[in-house]
């Protein structure tokens, strides 16, 4: 009897064993097919004014949806592509909803322009007549739809000007009458704004609907730059050619202007502001006369706010923040008002944290506080003083969603351990939370915020995780690595499904390494790493130096030095792995990331002496020279105030050093990161003498998708890795 109990266990062990052997492995076309890649729903939920209700569109794109917050209950349907009177298309990509819910702008056929941009057909629905037509008589594309507060206009932007269209008259009116293509542009921003500041609309209106403020961008003296496009139907390329500043270049002339609905006339604003300075957002607050301009001098290391009276012009500073290295435009960007003033995060005591504000700029109190970081602002409860945020108040490696009430009392609203975001109702009555972990795809449910209930589950990736459960893969380890200078840095492991503590395994390093970055982080990711795992392949991952949520100190660290101490972390990492594993290969170590990413591997296998014997550059910046003036003199100054610091971490003048195998890839229409970077960058090593593999795609940009393309990319990647490690 005890033979056969024996038996009987031994048997299932191993029939066990084998399930998990015959289970397949990640393969390449799941992952770039997105199979892998949670769905989002709750993150497309619009809470209507009142606070108790959303919209949401349904999954065709045929119609827009008001739902119940507490219930769920669809109320009714606030537009039909069917139902509407005169509507010639069977279904829509986007839309805004009037505040007096009146009328309705949905639009279709966008184009993308840059990284946030895009242009598309509009039309308005009339609601009470249920009749939809063309926004404007042209029916040219248009960018930006903005409502006035009263919902009786809109204004929006086409061809580089302003339009307004005033339902109650069903007449358009054009505002500005200069713009042309990369010379004048009017409440939209130019490439550089649009992409380091991540804002593209530039106008505002008044409380009262009486103005509409906006900036206008000369970008007349900003070099251009020219990219040729090779198309699909021509013999001969075509070029594209658009406005960007590289490192110490004349940036747009920007200036504040407001529109008076009445006369229609336009006053310029004389705001207080350096001739190479930056206007990164204009707003108006909720008190008509008061325009909230908001300023950086050109080393975005101080931060001013205007209150501007639109029909005297007269400023008046508000809020005034200097830092000795650089400030966050994030927190310009999420700057929140209200009606007892207005919300603001700083750094003025070695963290991000949220301060409040009466409406004469007056400081009321510190919100938050701690040795950590406020990561997101979210907003202010007015009716109770209660202000929301995201931090990673329990580690850098997690997110929470938190509030405190007017006596500072601080409160986690999310209780599982990971990466929580949040989406409140417009009276903070309810909140969407959406939680992610690293064995877990994003779960998304709404509660009631005054009680934390939670209400329903809107998503939680059931599909997914089944797939998952399919697949023989080994989670996600987190762990830290010091250095030999003895800095501590977190990291992830993933391994082998089939992993031997005794045998020797090749490693790829995968970073991203920038300013203010992340990438270990516990949150889902599921993919490339997975699927190098199956051919035996370790992948790790370390935050070094001048990445987030660790102190302001650690961040900055790496001010006018940007790339060397990023650099410097990961070749000690990789030797402090070899080090403190010893199923890790030190003889066979790879680096590889994109765009920041992507020049930290050329940085590293130039300073790492051997250290890498594999590496491969994704759309890599390969001198800082190169790149735009926004983005690269934040961390760096100029080059004529900084000319050691550019020269001390810059690829190509390090490529002499670089040691390993690389394989350089690029994009053609990178708008971002110029092909130039990586054609210059070839260059030098074809004279220093040095073979190197390259992959470039054409007329793809910073991204590099469509079509096959994507799956052609890590396929490529993964014979490079698996040939030579």
């Amino acid at each position: 009897m005890k033979h056969s109990r024996t038996t009987l266990l031994l048997m299932m062990t191993l029939t066990t064993a084998l399930a998990v052997a015959q289970k397949p492995t990640p393969n390449l076309k799941d992952y770039t097919d997105g199979k892998y890649s949670p769905t989002s729903k709750g993150s497309d939920l619009r809470s209507l004014p009142d606070g108790e209700h959303y919209t949401a569109m349904d999954k065709l794109g045929t119609a827009i949806v008001r739902y119940e917050y507490r219930t769920g209950r669809v109320v009714d349907t606030l537009f039909n592509t069917r139902t509407a009177r005169e509507c010639d298309f069977k279904n829509f990509e986007g839309y805004e909803i009037s505040p007096n819910g009146h009328h309705i702008i949905v639009w279709r056929e966008s184009d993308e322009i840059y990284r946030h941009s895009q242009r598309f057909k509009a039309y308005d629905y009339d609601v009470r007549r249920k009749l939809i037509k063309p926004l404007n008589e042209s029916g040219r594309k248009i960018m930006l739809p903005t409502f006035s507060p009263d919902g009786r206009m809109c204004a929006y932007v086409a061809d580089n000007n302003i339009w307004i269209k005033k339902f109650d008259y069903d007449t358009e009116v054009q505002v500005t009458r200069d713009g042309a293509t990369n010379r004048i542009i009017n409440g939209s921003t130019d490439w550089v704004y649009e992409e380091e500041f991540a804002m593209t609309r530039m106008m505002t209106w008044s409380a009262d609907s009486r103005f509409l403020a906006f900036v206008r961008f000369d970008e007349s003296e900003v070099p251009e730059y020219s990219m040729q496009i090779y198309g699909e139907k021509t013999y001969y390329p075509s070029y594209y050619k658009y406005k960007y500043p590289n490192t110490g270049d004349r940036n747009s002339t920007v200036s504040v202007h407001a529109y008076n609905i009445e006369t229609k006339d336009t006053k310029t604003i004389p705001v207080p502001l350096d001739t190479d300075g930056y206007i990164p957002r204009i707003e108006f607050t909720t008190v008509p006369d008061q325009l909230a301009v908001m300023t950086f001098n050109r080393h975005q290391s101080l931060f001013s706010m205007y209150f501007a009276n639109p029909a005297s012009g007269v400023c008046k500073l508000i809020l005034k923040d200097e830092n000795t290295r650089y400030i966050n435009p994030e927190w310009v960007r999420t700057l929140r008002f209200n009606k007892n003033g207005f919300l603001y995060v700083s750094e003025r005591d070695g963290y991000a944290h949220i301060y409040q504000y009466a409406p004469t700029g007056v400081e009321q109190r510190q919100v938050t506080r701690g040795n950590w970081d406020v990561t997101r602002l979210i907003g202010l409860d007015e009716a109770t003083n209660t202000v929301y945020f995201e931090a990673a108040d329990e580690s850098p490696l997690r997110r929470s969603v938190c509030r405190v009430d007017a006596k500072g009392v601080k409160t986690n609203l999310s209780k599982l351990p990971g990466t929580n975001a949040a989406t409140f109702s417009k009276n903070y009555a309810y909140y969407v939370l959406r939680h992610s972990s690293a064995t877990t795809p994003t779960i998304a449910t709404l509660h009631e915020t005054k009680s934390g209930k939670e209400l329903r589950t809107l998503q939680d990736n059931a599909q997914l995780r089944e797939r998952l459960a399919k697949l023989s893969y080994a989670p996600k380890e987190f762990f830290t690595v010091r250095t030999a200078d003895g800095v501590e840095l977190n990291a992830w492991m993933v391994k082998p499904a089939d992993f031997n503590a005794k045998k020797k395994y090749p490693v790829l390093m995968t970073q991203y390494s920038g300013p203010n970055s992340q990438s270990v982080l516990d949150r889902f990711e599921f993919g490339w790493e997975e699927c190098l795992a199956a051919h035996g392949v370790i992948t790790v991952c370390v935050d070094g130096r001048g990445t987030g949520a660790r102190g302001e100190e650690f961040r900055k660290c790496t001010y006018l030095k940007m790339g060397d101490l990023e650099s410097k972390d990961q070749v000690a990492a990789a030797k402090a792995l070899a080090k403190q594993f010893p199923f890790i290969d030190a003889s066979r170590m790879a680096i590889w990331g994109w765009s920041f990413g992507g020049y930290n591997t050329l940085m590293s296998m130039s300073v790492g002496e051997g250290t890498f014997k594999v590496g491969i550059a994704v759309a890599p910046p390969t001198d800082w020279h190169y790149y735009n003036t926004i983005y690269t003199e934040r961390y760096m100054r100029t080059p004529k105030e900084n000319a050691e610091g550019y020269a001390l971490t810059s690829p190509i003048k390090l490529a002499e050093k670089l040691t390993g195998k690389l394989l350089l890839i690029h994009g053609t229409a990178d708008d971002n990161v110029h092909f130039m970077q990586t054609m210059d960058y070839a260059e030098t090593l074809v004279q220093l003498g040095k073979q190197f593999d390259m992959q470039v795609y054409k007329d793809r940009n910073h991204f590099i998708m469509g079509g096959n393309t994507r799956l052609h990319l890590y396929t490529r990647m993964t014979d490079f890795i698996l040939e030579n490690l």
